[in-house]
């Protein structure tokens, strides 16, 4: 199987500059490793009608290109279920029947995040899983077998994330991010992963999955967002924001590319011109702050 990076969006809304720099980041990456560029579109859940549509026609737009045929997860749950039959097989799951109120008020380990399973239902005895069952429905969660576990990420060094007995299946039925996730990439022969710094920390968890799993584990790269004035992660509500905003107000996809581009430190051209250049080592650090340009 040819390796490949990937860039996985949610089809929630439309793609925002943020969005959009970190797929071109995803892009140069496998393009300068000598791998496919994929693209997955991740719709377990939030899936707007036209979004799809929109994005493929924004990523188009900015000269992004794919090597196959793009990938729906709605399409895989049978990849799914034959992951989560697995690992209840050799033990490794457990229903739960928490709330996330319940969660979230419920004492955690020392050093754990806010959020962090406590592992209330783990010892349930069969018993109290039947008088739960009849009032709730239930997730299934993995059996953690560690505390934390470390990656390596190309632009952070090694990094270690708390591991709990984070969800697989939530009680609706929709296969949880983290499992579909790590699925998807050892599925589609994605062994680079290249995405938005603020999934760093949930990355430990799907390394550890994978390792469960016998899947292997991508090479990490977690880039720097695109932030507001505030610093906060660039959202719709920050006004021109997406390709129809900007064109909107004089502003065409060729220019915003540029900008893109330049703000990465690369030629504000092509693509093509932008690979010759590309040297992760003298990427950005920080995020950058974006400020819609004057036309």
């Amino acid at each position: 199987m040819t390796s490949a990076g990937r860039f996985a969006p949610s089809p929630s809304g439309e793609l925002h500059v943020g969005n959009l720099r970190t797929a071109i980041l995803a892009w140069l990456f496998a393009k300068s490793t000598g791998r496919d560029f994929l693209l997955r579109v991740e719709d377990l859940d939030r899936a707007r009608s036209g979004a799809e549509t929109g994005q493929l026609r924004d990523l188009r737009a900015i000269g992004i290109t794919w090597d196959a045929d793009v990938v729906r997860q709605t399409e895989r749950a049978a990849l799914y279920d034959a992951a989560i039959q697995r690992l209840t097989s050799e033990g490794r799951t457990y229903e739960c029947f928490c709330t996330r109120r319940e969660i979230q008020e419920a004492p955690s380990a020392p050093h754990a995040p806010q959020g962090a399973y406590p592992g209330t239902c783990r010892r349930l005895s069969h018993a109290e899983r039947e008088i739960r069952r009849a009032s709730r429905p239930a997730s299934i969660r993995l059996r953690s077998g560690v505390g934390g576990w470390p990656v390596e990420d190309q632009l952070h060094g090694t990094f270690e994330g708390v591991v709990d007995d984070f969800v697989l299946r939530r009680n609706d039925g929709v296969t949880a991010y983290n499992l579909a996730v790590v699925v998807d990439d050892a599925a589609q022969g994605i062994d680079q992963v290249v995405r938005g710094d603020d999934l760093l920390p949930s990355t430990p968890r799907q390394a550890y999955l994978a390792t469960l799993l016998g899947l292997p584990v991508p090479v990490y790269a977690h880039v720097p967002l695109v932030v507001n004035h505030d610093g906060v992660r660039l959202a719709k509500r920050d006004g021109a924001v997406t390709l129809d905003d900007l064109a909107a107000v004089g502003i065409p996809a060729a220019r915003v590319r540029g900008l893109m581009l330049e703000s990465l430190g690369l030629p504000g051209g092509s693509l093509q011109d932008a690979l010759a250049e590309f040297d992760p080592s003298r990427l950005p650090k920080e995020p950058w702050v974006w400020i819609t340009p004057q036309v």
